[in-house]
């Protein structure tokens, strides 16, 4: 039974929200750290952390106190002037980076459109426009991050497709190479892809298809929505690969919560979208850029992005020393914190097993258990994580004999 809080929002979620989410049977009222509390009282252990979002753990103090200290101060202006923690904010991810420009905005899919815009704005004068993305890629929701997705279901119901975008196989060079002609301007690509399945670039390919980029002189564009702001275990998911993009996109964890999305671009490309030809109301206000000081700060000193790399490794051991007793998992992939139980047979019939349980996960492709927990995960915390998931699949092998 829920309680009477519970039931009322019930009513109102389904009298007044709009059905673009499966119904949820779970009202979350708080959250701290990798936990989190339902309306009716029960506790979770939080390996969603959001959608990878809450990399920090629900209401760290620090992000908390930026944001109380910044509401008290000045919220918004508009981008008609400047804010003393817009440009604070564009520092900070450049000295963690390469020298470049940042554009600010509010989400993934408008990050990714700044991409694109970026691309098709140099390569106007050059007479190119096409963009090739990956198969299983994922991008965003807006009709040129659709376009740009590589899996077409999301696609059904919004055709035509946004012109100027092909397709090809993620980790395969002379795909890549074969794709393009003289109207390519970019290739863009997750280091790591998320929702197609928690799969990451080889180190070979995408060393090759940096060269290729300098070798046909086009952009290399990556979508770090997912697995930047440290989820693999360097603030960049570039970096661990040694791999330089000529831009890239972030979201999600940049303000652990507080929505704010940022695009990078090198130093080369920072008069190509001028006054006029690109903007965002919302883009870096005083209170997201405040947020997302913290996050970086925490990130980079906290020792947080040493405790990912070791847990996600720990966690991913877990998982594996799970495969003689399951053989339903047929693989564990991923990297750093963002690790991808590769199941046979669809992983969303997992997830309400492990809720009845008290876990919080997510599911990537059709097939994968996605785990993203905040990056402030223990031994402890991976341990109980490993064990639930385990009686999870034995409770769901129990029920098809």
């Amino acid at each position: 039974m829920h309680s009477a809080l519970t039931e009322k929002n019930i009513e109102l979620y389904d009298k007044y929200v709009m059905k673009t989410y499966p119904k949820a049977d779970i009202l979350f009222t708080r959250g701290s750290g990798c936990h989190l509390w339902d309306g009716d009282g029960n506790e979770y252990l939080d390996f969603a952390a959001g959608i990878a979002v809450c990399s920090l753990g629900h209401c760290h103090p620090a992000v908390t106190k930026a944001i109380i200290d910044q509401a008290q101060k000045l919220v918004h202006v508009s981008n008609l002037f400047m804010n003393e923690r817009q440009p604070e904010l564009a520092s900070k991810l450049i000295s963690h980076c390469f020298d470049g420009v940042c554009f600010f905005c509010n989400s993934g899919a408008e990050a990714n459109e700044g991409l694109i815009k970026l691309a098709r704005k140099w390569g106007s004068i050059r007479g190119r426009y096409e963009i090739i993305a990956m198969n299983d890629s994922f991008h965003g929701r807006t009709l040129a991050t659709l376009a740009a997705t590589g899996r077409s279901k999301y696609r059904k119901g919004f055709e035509p497709d946004t012109l100027g975008f092909k397709h090809v196989p993620f980790n395969d060079l002379e795909a890549a190479r074969n794709a393009i002609d003289s109207k390519t301007a970019a290739i863009l690509l997750e280091p790591v892809q998320g929702e197609g399945g928690i799969i990451p670039a080889t180190q070979e390919y995408l060393e090759g298809i940096r060269r290729l980029c300098d070798e046909k002189g086009i952009l290399l564009l990556f979508d770090e929505v997912q697995c930047g702001m440290g989820r693999t275990g360097t603030l960049f998911a570039w970096q661990g690969y040694g791999v330089e993009p000529d831009a890239f996109s972030l979201a999600k964890a940049l303000g652990n919560g507080y929505p704010i999305a940022a695009m990078i671009a090198k130093r080369k490309l920072e008069g190509v979208l001028t006054p006029g030809t690109h903007a965002s109301t919302f883009g870096g206000t005083p209170l997201a850029s405040a947020a997302a000081c913290a996050v970086v700060d925490t990130l980079c000193n906290g020792g947080v992005l040493e405790n990912c790399k070791k847990q996600g490794a720990f966690l991913a051991g877990l998982l594996k020393e799970l495969m003689p007793k399951h053989a339903c998992i047929k693989d564990v992939r991923g990297k750093g914190l963002m690790v991808g139980v590769v199941l046979d047979y669809p992983a969303v019939e997992l997830l309400p097993i492990l809720r009845s349980k008290g876990m919080i996960a997510l599911t990537a492709g059709e097939t994968v258990l996605r785990l993203v927990p905040p990056l402030i995960v223990n031994e402890d915390d991976c341990r109980k994580a490993a064990a639930l998931i385990d009686a999870a699949l034995a409770e769901r092998e129990a029920s098809a004999k």
